[in-house]
């Protein structure tokens, strides 16, 4: 008897310590409290620049455009790469916030005149703009105007006109005499600087359509005129031109037009050469514009009562509801070779050293 209890109560024990051993192994408590591990992917490799600096911006500098895939798609690298667009984390904080600044606000001014639309020209053939000689082309609206100023770049007068222009966050198209722009360049550099539209006016602002002028001079007189300019600017200008004194010449037309270079006279001249002061010119100005409703105005940047005139004058063309469109052209002028190295051969100017760079500069302190 006592050892039938006794096998009895081995038999018991034995299934309380398999039933205990299957309820911590199996259960799914057990389950639940083992950890999830799975094995780790080595981290790639940063980039030098990355991995010795942290790129991350401040918080306030930082503008978020879309959410971040979990897996950059092939699509979207690509995108990235082929883009244009320079990643802002490139640029420094300053830079940074002056882009952003700009991007903000393009005007300080807000209530500005501005430039309501930018139309491009293209000048194959030598088209004519300004109704004073040209009328195919009727391309303004009601109360649309195009700035223009002939003769700089001078001192004084034209970063007056840059300024005014500047002020009321507006564009002008420029047409300087090639003389005045080997004067002045670094005037003329700064009215491309400022996004005007910059072409040319001869290079002595000579009577093109006198009779003691042959075809080859007023040929002259042109390439010269857009040699100069662009030696100045250190880039080629626009093919637009404007004859001094508005005088025509057939010849010098057809010529304009087999180089592709448009011409341009105007709708309303103001005569601001002519003018005693600066109110005189802004109320010949209003005056004509308010019976015809819009156009080409002609004015001189050489002029000083013009620069005195211009901050009052486009306070009233915005007073009147006039709106400033900016003439730009499709392509740059292809000035010719022999002009441009004929005027920095009458000019005197150093030629251009074709020693190599490592034979001229040299570094001797760092």
């Amino acid at each position: 008897m006592r050892s039938a209890l006794g096998v009895m109560l081995a038999s018991a024990v034995s299934v309380l310590v398999i039933v205990a051993v299957w309820f911590w192994t199996y259960s799914p408590r057990a389950v639940l409290a083992a950890p999830d591990t799975v094995s780790a992917r080595l981290a790639e490799r940063l980039p030098p620049a990355a991995s010795a600096k942290s790129t991350r911006a401040p918080a306030d500098e930082i503008e978020v455009t879309a959410t971040i895939a979990a897996k950059p798609s092939t699509v979207a690298s690509s995108t990235v790469a082929s883009s244009t667009v320079k990643p802002s984390a490139a640029l420094p904080s300053a830079a940074l916030a002056a882009a952003a600044l700009q991007m903000k606000a393009a005007c300080a001014n807000a209530d500005a005149l501005g430039v309501s639309r930018v139309v491009e020209i293209d000048t194959t053939g030598g088209p004519g703009f300004g109704f004073e000689h040209f009328k195919q082309l009727d391309f303004l609206a009601d109360k649309e105007v195009v700035l223009t100023f002939d003769d700089g770049p001078w001192p004084g007068n034209t970063p007056a006109v840059l300024k005014a222009l500047a002020d009321e966050c507006t564009k002008a198209v420029f047409f300087p005499i090639g003389k005045h722009a080997t004067y002045h360049p670094e005037i003329l550099r700064q009215v491309a600087a400022a996004g005007h539209t910059v072409g040319a006016h001869t290079w002595s602002h000579a009577n093109l359509n006198s009779k003691k002028m042959t075809e080859q001079q007023a040929k002259d007189e042109v390439e010269k005129g857009f040699s100069a300019v662009k030696l100045a600017l250190g880039a080629a200008p626009s093919p637009f031109f404007r004859f001094p004194q508005l005088q025509h010449g057939p010849a010098a037309m057809a010529y304009l037009g087999s180089r592709n270079i448009a011409t341009f006279s105007c709708d309303l001249d103001s005569f601001d050469f002519r003018a005693k002061d600066a109110a005189q010119i802004v109320n010949t100005v209003m005056t004509k514009l308010d019976k015809q409703g819009k156009g080409i105005i002609l004015m001189h940047d050489f002029q000083k009562h013009t620069a005195e005139a211009l901050p009052t004058l486009l306070g009233r063309l915005k007073a009147g509801g006039y709106k400033v469109v900016q003439m730009r052209a499709k392509a740059p002028l292809q000035t010719l070779a022999e002009y441009d190295d004929g005027l920095v051969k009458d000019m005197k100017l150093p030629t251009v050293s074709a020693r190599a760079l490592s034979n001229v500069v040299q570094t001797v302190s760092q």
